[in-house]
């Protein structure tokens, strides 16, 4: 959203990141921020749909993807066109919300209603990753760790007046207060996963 995952990545690792997002605001508010930092150099930002990426075939080692596939209906296309990305051995990595049990509360932050959201269970992600021609090599549930981090959050009070509601806008403490209970109540899980490329036969 602003680019503060690939800021991180291309730091720690000293590697080059480049993120894309649908929404040209938020690319221009990544850009922003990254010249701000010093990391233009090795981080950059495009718009486009994840589901018709910008980008030549395996251009790339590792692809992330945080936060994003619950927006998104068409996930075959998705993860094929994530892979269509990868070179041969490539990674994919996925961190994201998934369906644990029971029906979601809405609004969340991806979505005001049901209709806007698109969430699979963790075992329908992991084989949806897996048929678009992925093996998979991590599998972990991270729904323990979100919980501890929501806890933690309600207790430290009110957040500082600069948050993700900017980003956001205004609803957006009750979004994230909603997605802390269904975490909190079973609905919602995290699934954190890594992939690598298959062969094409």
């Amino acid at each position: 959203m602003s680019g503060g995952p690939a800021r991180f990545l291309a730091a720690t690792y000293a590697c080059e990141v480049t993120g894309v997002d649908l929404s040209e605001p938020f690319v221009e508010a990544a850009d922003y921020l990254t010249a701000r930092t010093g990391q233009a150099a090795k981080v950059s930002f495009k718009t486009g749909s994840a589901l018709a990426l910008p980008f030549d075939d395996g251009g790339f080692d590792v692809v992330l993807l945080q936060h994003v596939a619950m927006n998104i209906a068409a996930r075959p296309l998705l993860y094929r066109e994530i892979r269509r990305m990868l070179k041969p051995g490539g990674k994919f990595v996925t961190f994201d919300v998934v369906l644990n049990g029971g029906d979601p509360l809405y609004p969340v932050p991806w979505a005001k209603t049901p209709a806007e959201s698109f969430l699979l269970t963790a075992a329908a992600t992991c084989e949806a990753i897996e048929a678009a021609g992925f093996r998979m090599l991590v599998q972990r549930d991270d729904t323990a760790e979100a919980k501890t981090w929501f806890a933690a959050l309600r207790a430290s009070g009110p957040p500082p007046s600069l948050n993700l509601g900017v980003v956001m806008g205004p609803g957006f403490a009750d979004f994230a207060a909603n997605l802390g209970r269904n975490l909190m109540e079973g609905r919602l899980g995290i699934l954190t996963a890594v992939f690598e490329t298959v062969p094409a036969e």
